[in-house]
């Protein structure tokens, strides 16, 4: 190929694709992976979906102010039509595996975790992903119903019903961890 041809479309500017997914691979793989109810091995097939899609358009999305935020947006759209797929079949619990007695010093905080994901996972799609795109993406209610294609109200009500699930799921557990933002002296 000489320097007078016009270079091909896929492969044009491969670096600044590598270089977009070596930066934002570890964010939008927790994404995926939340979004997923904590199963690893669906989080590396969507977020390998999601980027398949980005990189045929890569030339489109690369001139946006933020390719991130239209990224998350085609992995969120991935996770919905993931959602559909798994309606004919339902989903499989996390299998719970036993401690390691060499980590026993992280033991109370790797329980916490396990037992919200565990209680992620539990939850409907919808609430699933309303609550990751609201607390762990830090979206306002409108980002977050822009995101997933439906109203404000939607959001609302889909956090409040996701978070009742998710205290019930948790138990007396949960409640350690809500006191302190109820106003119980605590800063």
């Amino acid at each position: 190929m000489s320097e007078a041809e016009p270079p091909d479309v896929i492969g044009f500017d491969d670096r600044s694709f590598e270089d977009f997914v070596a930066g934002s691979s570890a964010r939008l793989f927790t994404t995926a992976k939340l979004l997923t109810g904590g199963h690893r091995a669906e989080a590396e097939d969507l977020l390998q979906g999601a980027y398949e899609r980005a990189y045929r358009h890569w030339g489109r999305i690369s001139r946006r102010a933020d390719p991130e935020r239209y990224v998350r947006q085609i992995l969120v759209n991935a996770s919905v039509d993931r959602w559909r797929r798994l309606r004919r079949r339902p989903e499989a619990p996390l299998a719970v595996t036993g401690a390691d007695p060499a980590a026993a010093d992280t033991e109370a905080a790797v329980a916490a975790r396990d037992l919200l994901l565990r209680g992620l996972a539990a939850l409907p799609p919808r609430q699933r992903a309303v609550l990751v795109l609201r607390y762990y993406e830090d979206l306002s209610e409108a980002q977050t119903a822009l995101m997933l294609g439906c109203s404000v109200g939607t959001v609302k009500s889909q956090t409040a019903r996701g978070l009742a699930r998710l205290r019930d799921f948790t138990g007396d557990a949960g409640a350690r961890y809500s006191g302190a933002r109820e106003g119980d002296g605590a800063p």
